[in-house]
């Protein structure tokens, strides 16, 4: 993004990391003090040993014996280098509502909010207040950008007003099999909780993974249009639910893999390259000059040969 400032570390390890976990679906099971304790964002675990303290800005996974500051989390949970975790934060900077505004100023106390007749907390925290067909002229227009017709996204997602730091806004909605959205406007991305996958059956012998929805709601697109059949299909929402997938996706005969092409997809689909180089099937090469199928679509649409197939489809 051109004239775009990157943030320093120095601004990053500033950034709250209850807020900023709170944006990225992960709610606490308790709270003591300024000790926040979450089921571990890292790895699966039914009980709570991922503690931050808020008061100090720092984690510490107790099973694991690791912890550190927000860029020590955020190189882990994304599997990236600093340099890719300050560039993917610098990119939200400008945006009307994004997390950084409200958490560079590093404030500990919570926001009440009136919502539907009664206060609540809300500690940077995602609330849903209403869901609807899509009919918004900025989500419209957006779809539209994106190479998405509205027929397709009615079929998948909502329009979705949601309640963050005490202000009301609105976004395209993706509902994950947990019950939490994947948000999506011009000016925002993040989710509500509880963070999860969205699986779709289409009782069939092979499954389709995607890591975004933009990137499932492309697929579709193109699918439809040649009126072909729909293998199952695996939207993650989040490469953090990539490996914790993998008993799923091998219960089928072939796995079609449509990651993105930035370093994180790339080292996810090489991983599971090791596993079984049978059953797992990198098809990003479709897209391979593109950072997803998303963005191949937009660019491609027009120049795409007759009959060209997508592997996934029938």
């Amino acid at each position: 993004m051109k004239g775009m400032e990157r943030l320093t570390c120095g601004q990053a390890k500033k950034i709250d990391l209850v807020d900023y976990l709170a944006l990225l679906g992960h709610s606490p099971q308790k709270i003591r003090n300024s000790d926040y304790w979450y089921l571990s964002p890292l790895r699966d675990e039914k009980t709570a040993s991922f503690k931050v303290d808020r008061k100090l800005n720092v984690w510490y996974d107790h099973a694991e014996g690791i912890g550190g500051d927000l860029i020590d989390f955020g190189t882990r949970y994304f599997k990236c280098s600093v340099r890719d975790l300050l560039q993917n934060l610098s990119q939200h900077t400008d945006q009307p509502f994004s997390f950084h505004q409200h958490l560079l100023a590093n404030s500990s106390q919570p926001i009440l909010q009136s919502f539907a007749g009664e206060k609540k907390e809300i500690e940077g925290k995602v609330v849903i207040s209403e869901t609807r067909q899509l009919a918004d002229k900025s989500l419209l227009r957006y779809l539209e950008l994106r190479n998405i017709p509205l027929n397709i996204a009615d079929n998948f997602c909502s329009e979705v007003d949601f309640l963050l730091y005490g202000k009301q806004y609105r976004a395209i909605g993706f509902q994950n099999n947990s019950g939490g959205y994947e948000l999506r406007s011009a000016d925002f991305k993040g989710s509500s909780s509880p963070k999860g996958v969205t699986f779709l059956n289409n009782n069939d012998t092979q499954i389709t993974v995607f890591e975004g929805f933009f990137n499932f709601l492309a697929f579709q697109s193109i699918a439809s249009k040649k009126g072909d059949k729909l293998t199952n299909l695996l939207v993650l929402n989040s490469l953090s639910f990539f490996e914790r997938s993998r008993p799923l996706m091998e219960k089928y005969e072939k796995i079609n893999l449509y990651l993105d092409r930035d370093k994180a997809g790339v080292k996810c689909t090489q991983q599971a390259l090791t596993w079984d180089e049978k059953k797992y099937k990198d098809q990003s090469s479709l897209y391979q000059d593109y950072k997803d199928l998303n963005d191949w679509s937009m660019e491609s649409s027009l120049r795409r040969k007759p009959g060209q197939r997508l592997k996934g489809l029938f």
